[in-house]
């Protein structure tokens, strides 16, 4: 029963491609997801419809958790066809496809950025550590009541100057990468953390990852745009979004160092910021199976990729070359997920 009913869905949009590629000669590509991953995904798709006019992509910024549970809601032309992921795809999301009937996904990772702090352009330099930064916006860090109120309270010789970051929402992937690689990374350099993780893994993830609400950490949603702007009119704000936005914004903002490592290209490529991660893109294959249009638009990114190519041209660091392997495999052969390596 459950096999028959979804194969409904996918038997419409069977129907939806025949129709579309009839005379009208039209076909769409829908996808959902990443802001970060967005302006790489809108390249791609407008340089995709200059060269198939029959072919239209619609892509739209939801933030990549909301995007996930859109693109695992199920298959046909109602479902997007692709998820931007500014993180890998979770376990839980997987079995939330798979429940739904997405049961073949391609996972391809298109290439790395830099999960970066940033504040108005001329202001002093600023260097943080992972663990200033978990001091100063953990709701309790260390399991301790928060009281820092400038950055000279999380450590003497940082700037008197008020704690006042923006972020992305917890919707977005880029706060589940900022959790991961910058708080956690802070919390769990503490012995006492480490001990809390052995004994209660739920009570470490909210000690480590969440984040104080009384107005130090304000979340700008998913226009990393105005996030830009804002932190750029205001002297000693911080914001928190991808390098991509860095790059293209250098007149109005600067990087924080963290650990005394500024975001470039080649910090980023070498994983040697600790910022650094991967992007992804997620492709149903039942879709692509009944769409032409869909592998090949998965061919245009995979052929975007490389050093030099469109998508380093827009801010995007090129995979290393076992990642690049990896991701160059899996969009020629449209190579399935194996949900156990999640």
């Amino acid at each position: 029963m459950k096999n028959f009913l979804v194969a409904l869905p996918l038997a419409a949009l069977v129907a939806a491609c025949g129709s579309n590629s009839g005379s009208s000669g039209t076909s769409e590509i829908n996808i959902v997801g990443s802001s970060t991953v967005y302006p790489f995904t809108t390249a791609v798709a407008e340089q995709f419809e200059r060269a198939n006019p029959g072919t239209r992509v619609k892509v739209e910024s939801t933030g990549t958790g909301s995007g996930m549970k859109l693109f695992c809601a199920g298959v046909g032309q109602q479902h997007p066809d692709v998820v931007n992921a500014s993180r890998r795809m979770k376990k839980s999301e997987f079995d939330m496809c798979v429940e739904a009937g997405v049961t073949d996904i391609i996972e391809l990772a298109v290439g790395i950025d830099g999960l970066t702090l940033i504040q108005a352009a001329g202001q002093p330099p600023l260097d943080l550590t992972v663990e200033d930064v978990y001091a100063a916006l953990a709701a309790n860090p260390y399991g301790k009541e928060q009281t820092a109120v400038t950055w000279a309270d999380v450590r003497s010789d940082l700037p008197a100057i008020k704690i006042d970051v923006m972020g992305p929402p917890p919707t977005s992937g880029t706060r589940d990468s900022f959790a991961e690689l910058i708080l956690e990374a802070g919390c769990k350099s503490n012995a006492d953390m480490k001990a809390l993780k052995d004994s209660d893994e739920e009570a470490y993830k909210t000690t480590c990852t969440k984040i104080r609400e009384d107005g130090a950490f304000v979340e700008a949603g998913e226009n990393d745009n105005l996030l830009v702007q804002k932190v750029s009119e205001t002297a000693g704000r911080l914001g928190v979004l991808g390098y991509s936005f860095l790059e293209e914004n250098a007149d109005k903002v600067s990087a924080v160092s963290i650990s005394g490592v500024t975001p470039t290209e080649d910090t980023i490529s070498s994983l040697a910021y600790p910022g650094a991660r991967l992007l992804y893109i997620y492709v149903k294959k039942q879709h692509a199976d009944v769409k032409p249009a869909l592998a090949d638009f998965v061919a245009a990114y995979q052929a975007g990729m490389g050093k030099g190519g469109m998508l380093s041209t827009k801010g995007l660091v090129p995979l290393g070359a076992e990642d690049m392997a990896k991701s160059n495999d899996a969009a020629s052969n449209m190579t399935v997920l194996d949900g156990s390596q999640l």
